[in-house]
């Protein structure tokens, strides 16, 4: 998680860090890191030294019996350091569990240019792409408009499974599959991702890896009687591809790509978003991640961006684009941009990719180093940014191509995948 030498040279600098991220409960767990710090060390030093001194006793033990005299009184106080020994370990190991704990439930933290700020409101508007389009009627929302045309059937779904998820057919389906192929081809074929299938369970150690545990389990789907989750994004798994392995410069940067269901309980998103498509416990993603050197994760955090961006700019779809202020941002990530997509019926931009550069932070807790070239071992710094979620480019291709006799004009750059079809 955290450089513990660094922690300690440069408490204020990470404390400030810390702050600045306005999460609640974060100020009584710094304000204990410190002493916690001075603590450790302490613990450490004792032990050390009741090392040292039954290393020395044993030494005086074997001149003495070489010499042929007695050392009866340094055999007992051997056992006497041997006890103490002991339980200085003792005391070590259930600090250092209490000590962990508090580590694991910090954040990481912001880079300098990053906009402070106490809610997504201090959020800053960067690049704003194409012009929402004028309606000479009223524009439905897309479960309104999906549902006159078959295209979903949200009682069913109701029915089959429960709230917050959707059965999808016809026209509807296939755009789905088609966007999918769609975003899996540019990022392969142009961006020079390689594709990758992951598996959609995983265990508690590779969500930890990604921060998603311990802080956010609430949020996960878990599977009785196992220690397997169903993923929340494809960042978990795949992100993990090189978890406790020692990469070389040479092998850096790696870019991935994959689709996969995502699995969310949405805890604390009751009431929000509850009509349509917006805000599902299952969904579909296209996740790019990248593994990369560090002096160069800033330069690949903007190359990552622009490669969701083109999407957008393909389907001729009206976003903007935001850094996200410290309180705004995921737990693992140290800078974040935000595309927020034009949705007619909402008259707003609504979130459709968060594209973060996570720094060290997943690599420390993953274990995930490389040798550089002066031999040096370093973690890399992770990468992940969806490239798109799918369902909410669906959700936008409905709603900003529609038409008054409810029929949808279908882009120009899917209409290959429909067999040169225009509209539906």
């Amino acid at each position: 998680m955290f450089d513990l030498r660094d922690l300690g040279d440069n408490f204020e600098a990470y404390a400030k860090g810390w702050k600045s991220r306005n999460q609640s409960g974060l100020q009584a767990i710094i304000e204990s890191l410190q002493a916690d710090l001075q603590q450790r060390k302490q613990l450490i030093r004792n032990h050390e030294e009741l090392l040292s001194a039954r290393n020395k006793a044993s030494q005086e033990v074997a001149v003495r019996k070489k010499a042929g005299q007695d050392a009866s009184d340094l055999i007992q106080k051997q056992k006497e350091v041997g006890e103490s020994i002991k339980k200085a370990e003792s005391d070590l190991t259930e600090f250092q569990t209490t000590f962990e704990a508090k580590l694991k439930s910090l954040p990481n933290i912001p880079q300098k240019d990053v906009p402070l700020g106490q809610s997504e409101a201090d959020n800053k508007e960067i690049h704003r792409w194409g012009n929402p389009r004028k309606f000479d009627f009223e524009p439905l929302a897309h479960e309104v408009l999906g549902e006159k045309r078959g295209w979903f059937h949200f009682e069913k779904a109701a029915e089959i499974t429960g709230a917050r998820f959707s059965v999808s057919r016809g026209f509807a389906a296939k755009l789905e599959r088609v966007l999918i192929q769609f975003m899996l081809d540019r990022h392969t074929e142009k961006n020079g991702y390689t594709e990758v299938l992951p598996p959609f369970i995983v265990n508690d150690k590779t969500l930890y890896g990604t921060g998603n545990l311990p802080k956010f389990k609430e949020d996960l789907f878990k599977l009785e009687g196992y220690e397997y989750f169903l993923i929340p994004t494809a960042e978990v798994p795949v992100t993990n591809l090189h978890c406790n392995e020692v990469l070389t410069a040479q092998d850096l940067p790696k870019f991935y790509t994959a689709y996969t269901p995502c699995f969310r309980s949405e805890a604390g998103s009751y009431g929000k978003d509850v009509k349509g498509l917006i805000r599902q416990h299952q969904f579909n993603k296209v996740e790019l991640v990248k593994i990369s050197h560090p002096e160069k994760s800033n330069e690949e955090h903007e190359g990552m961006r622009r490669n969701a961006e083109e999407i957008l700019e393909l389907l001729e779809l009206p976003y903007r684009t935001m850094v996200l202020s410290t309180a705004d941002m995921s737990f693992a990530s140290t800078k974040t941009f935000d595309l927020e997509v034009w949705l007619p019926s909402q008259n707003a931009y609504r979130e459709i990719s968060s594209i973060s550069n996570c720094g060290e932070f997943q690599a420390r807790r993953m274990n995930s180093r490389f040798r550089d070239a002066d031999g040096k071992m370093k973690f890399v710094h992770t990468l992940n940014g969806s490239g798109l979620a799918v369902g909410r480019t669906l959700i936008a291709i409905l709603e900003n191509y529609q038409n008054k006799d409810q029929t949808v004009t279908i882009p120009k750059v899917l209409q290959s995948y429909f067999g040169g079809e225009k509209s539906v």
